[in-house]
């Protein structure tokens, strides 16, 4: 089977499961809305989710919720750091654009990157240079300047493992 049929299936069951948690209705006419509209995306943007071959690795799973696990721990620290900032009286931030040098290729790794950097309170991904491997993070609170420290502090946390993960 070629990869962007496969990729289609699972962008349509992927879909279909997400329709059906989200509008929680066991119905007919909502289950055949939900088929329709995963038949749409899927037949649109269905060979977007998988580009090339790859052999599924027990350990990518483990890296996957080790990420996980990673990810909300950081997300709860930096909840709890953007918080002390707005309730502090004299708003200590220091707010800049700082670049971020990464050693993932993969377009999806650095996605993923971008938005967990995103998603996390604090740091927005602006832009990402792909041929020189680089994200443009506005930053709230810049501690540093040197991109390897900045490097360190915000893309370290996460790209060690999402190396394992898509590389």
């Amino acid at each position: 089977m070629k990869t962007e049929r496969k990729s289609r299936i699972v962008v349509f069951f992927l879909s279909l499961l997400i329709w059906i948690l989200i509008t929680m209705v066991c119905s007919i006419p909502s289950l055949i809305a939900g088929i329709i509209i995963a038949l749409i995306t899927s037949i649109f943007a269905g060979e977007m989710l998988i580009i090339t071959e790859r052999k599924f690795h027990l350990k990518r799973v483990w890296y996957t919720i080790e990420y996980l696990v990673k990810f909300t721990w950081e997300l709860i620290k930096a909840n709890f750091h953007v918080a002390y900032i707005v309730i502090h009286p004299l708003l200590p931030i220091k707010p800049g654009i700082v670049k971020v040098k990464t050693k993932l290729k993969r377009d999806s790794a650095l996605t993923m990157l971008a938005n967990s950097i995103t998603l996390t309170p604090g740091t927005l991904t602006v832009d990402i240079d792909v041929d020189n491997q680089i994200l443009y993070v506005h930053w709230i609170d810049v501690k540093f300047t040197d991109i390897e420290q900045t490097t360190k502090d915000i893309g370290g946390r996460f790209e060690k493992l999402l190396e394992e993960i898509f590389e």
